[in-house]
Formats: structure tokens, C-alpha cells, sequence
């Protein structure tokens, strides 16, 4: 814990603790050493994290579904992640005779990559000099854009792979990923007004009222972005097995499914992660607990509700999927940036620009009634068709009333 009370888990003070070790003209090993041990600590966490995820998902899910879940390897199941690695490791690598095999090859990289990179920004303190492995004052642009590349991943794996299922997964799932890349920007609009910044230290000291009361239409609209970002359900229609086979991946075997696998397990940990950042406070708590340990109880509440939601939900027609990102998620998005734009003109210090907590609790009395009206009126307007049935019509080509010879 006083690697965390301390503030060591930082790029500068690691390269400090080199540089002092290292003579002044060996400067560029010791900036190299630093580097290197912070991407060893981030990648060995994450990867082992998401290890422990997928054993904890296949488990809870078993239950939900009156199911037992992985139970062979190892007391409950908990070696079943390294059974699954020892047998991809030992899977035949096969590749495409007609693929390219460069982005073939370099696609999943692509994809695990951004996922290992958001961490880098995460604040685990709420001022500058905690706890943290970079301190970018455009934290929330940096997050928008690392996490878009997924879409060229996806991209690459298909069109590489030479087969036409794999392509048609990979541009069904280029359509969803921009589609609701836009919504999900637009939703983090209202974070950046109220923390009146861009840095997610800032954010997080901003929040002395979580973000997810101050605007939940905000909240929502990023959540639901982000789990079809993730392509899961109810938006997994990238890899939708009853048509596709396997979507964009379908030509991968061994280690390089593998690495797709873990990028698309670690999506759900990456994203409880901002999502405490950005609208449950980070490591704002309450009592003599550790900043740290209400950060990860945040984030495991996150990821146990989007767990929750996979393993009950159905899956999303395509047409849906699309119209929901436009008609729906858009629409709420734009009407969330307007009311909180409103709000902080009228209640900010006009020296400071400021919030205090009474402000942000009106915002959120306010913007409460403003998401509930805003979903019925949604429900009313896009989806009342849907729930009538249609009186069946006989097609005229079926000559059902004709008379018998």
C-alpha cells in the first residue's frame, strides 16, 4: 500500500529512482528502464486480471444460467485460464494461403494494444502527485482516441483473411463501431463541462457528487456506447455464430486467437475501470477506507452489472443495433450536452467557473426529470410499433381464393 500512499507508481519518480542509480550519460537507459518496468507492471496486471475475469464470468454466468461452469481444473474451476493458454499454445498457427500475412498477423496486436494503453492515464489519486502512470491534461481526448483504433483492427483481421464471412463480420462491425463512437463521444461532453477540463485528475476531483447522479442520460448513453464497443451483448453482432461463424476472427488459430480473446475479455475491465473515473468518482470514498479500494470495488460493481446484462439479454438485430445508435443514443446524447450546458452557464462561479455540491445535487434533481421524460418519449416515438402486433395480410401471389379445378 505505500507503493500506492506514495505516489511510486509514476513514470517520473521511476525514472528518478534509475537516474539517481545510473551516471548523468546514461540518461537514455535509465528513461528506457523506466518505461520498461512500467508497460512489465501494467501489461503483467491487466493480463492476469483478465485471466482471473474470464474464470469469474464463466462462473457467474453458469449460475445465472443454472449451469456449473468451469469446475475441473483446479479447487472451483480457478485454473481453467491457464488450461485454456497451455492449449492455445500448443493449437497449430495456421494462416490463409491467400491472406496478407503482415496485417494478418499484426491485427490482433492492434486490437489488445489500446486496451493496455488507457491504463496508462488512469488516475489512481486525485491531484497530480498521486498515485498514477501518466498525468495527460487532455486525458479524456486521449481515451476517445485510443480506444477508436479498434475499429481498424477489426478491419485489418477481416480484409486479411481472405474469406468473405470474415469480411462481412468485419464491416458489419466497422458499421457499429462508428456508429456508436459518436454517441459515446458526445457523452462524455457533459463530463468535460462540469469538470470545466479535459485532464481525468480533474474530473475526478470534480466529482464531490458522482457524475453518474449529476447526469444519468449522460451515463447511460456512454455505458450502452461502450458495451457495443465491446461487442457484447446485446450488441454482439460482430461475432454472430448463426450467421457469421466467427465474424472478423474467423481464419485465426493458436496464439493469435488467443490475443483476440484476451482483448475482447479485457474490454469489460478497461471499461469498468473509466467508467468509475468518469461518473462514480475514482477513488472518492467515504470513511477511513483507501481511496484505492473504493476504486475497485467501483469497478467490480460496473463489471458485475454489464456481466449481469450478457447473461440475460438477447441478441440485437443488426437494423436495431443501427437505429438505436442514431435514432436513440444520439438524440439523448445531444439533448444531455444542451441541459448540462444550460445548467453549468447558469449555476458556475463566473470568476472561477467552479461547481459546488449544491449545484451539482440541482443538476441532479434536474437532469433526472429530464432522462426520465427523455426515455418514455423515446419509447413512445420509436419503439410503440413494435409492440403492436401487425393483422397478417395474404399475399396476393399465394392465390389462396382461388377456386379448385
Amino acid at each position: 500500500m505505500d507503493l500506492f500512499q506514495n505516489g511510486l507508481l509514476n513514470f517520473q519518480n521511476v525514472y528518478s529512482i534509475f537516474d539517481w542509480l545510473l551516471p548523468d550519460a546514461l540518461d537514455w537507459l535509465a528513461f528506457t528502464l523506466a518505461g520498461g518496468l512500467i508497460a512489465l507492471v501494467v501489461i503483467n496486471v491487466m493480463v492476469m486480471g483478465t485471466g482471473l475475469y474470464t474464470w469469474f464470468e464463466r462462473r457467474v454466468i453458469g449460475r445465472m444460467q443454472a449451469r456449473l461452469g468451469p469446475n475441473r481444473w483446479g479447487p472451483y474451476g480457478l485454473l481453467q485460464p491457464i488450461a485454456d493458454v497451455l492449449k492455445l499454445m500448443v493449437k497449430e498457427d495456421t494462416v490463409p494461403a491467400l491472406a496478407d500475412r503482415l496485417v494478418f498477423n499484426i491485427a490482433p496486436v492492434i486490437l489488445l494494444v489500446p486496451a493496455l494503453l488507457v491504463v496508462a492515464v488512469i488516475p489512481f489519486g486525485t491531484d497530480g502527485t498521486g498515485p498514477s502512470l501518466g498525468n495527460l491534461n487532455i486525458g479524456v481526448l486521449f481515451i476517445i482516441g485510443v480506444t477508436s483504433v479498434n475499429t481498424i483492427a477489426v478491419l485489418a483481421g477481416g480484409w486479411a483473411s481472405r474469406n468473405k464471412y470474415a469480411m462481412l463480420g468485419a464491416m458489419r462491425g466497422v458499421a457499429m463501431l462508428v456508429s456508436y463512437e459518436v454517441p459515446m463521444a458526445l457523452g462524455l461532453i457533459g463530463v468535460v463541462l462540469i469538470a470545466n477540463s479535459l485532464s481525468l485528475f480533474e474530473v475526478v476531483r470534480a466529482q464531490s457528487v458522482p457524475f453518474l447522479l449529476v447526469q444519468p442520460l449522460g451515463f447511460f448513453v456512454f455505458i450502452a456506447s461502450a458495451s457495443a464497443e465491446m461487442s457484447r451483448t446485446p450488441f454482439d453482432q460482430i461475432e454472430a455464430e448463426s450467421e457469421l461463424g466467427a465474424g472478423y476472427h474467423t481464419e485465426y488459430s493458436g496464439m493469435k486467437f488467443a490475443i483476440f480473446q484476451l482483448a475482447e475479455f479485457m474490454a469489460p475491465l478497461v471499461t469498468s475501470i473509466m467508467t468509475t473515473v468518469l461518473f462514480l468518482g475514482g477513488t472518492n470514498g467515504w470513511g477511513p477506507i483507501p481511496g484505492q479500494i473504493w476504486f475497485l470495488a467501483k469497478v467490480f460493481l460496473i463489471m458485475f452489472t454489464l456481466l449481469w446484462v450478457r447473461a440475460t439479454w438477447p441478441r440485437l438485430r443488426i437494423d436495431q443495433i443501427m437505429g438505436f445508435a442514431w435514432k436513440g443514443l444520439f438524440a439523448m446524447a445531444l439533448i444531455n450536452i444542451f441541459a448540462v450546458a444550460i445548467e453549468v452557464m447558469l449555476l458556475q462561479d463566473q470568476k472561477t467557473g467552479a461547481l459546488t455540491s449544491s449545484d451539482l445535487w440541482l443538476m441532479s434533481v434536474i437532469n433526472w426529470g429530464v432522462a426520465i421524460v427523455t426515455i418514455v418519449a423515446m419509447v413512445k416515438l420509436f419503439a410503440r410499433k413494435q409492440w403492436e402486433r401487425p393483422v397478417p395480410t395474404p399475399s396476393p401471389l399465394a392465390n389462396m381464393y382461388a377456386e379448385a379445378d
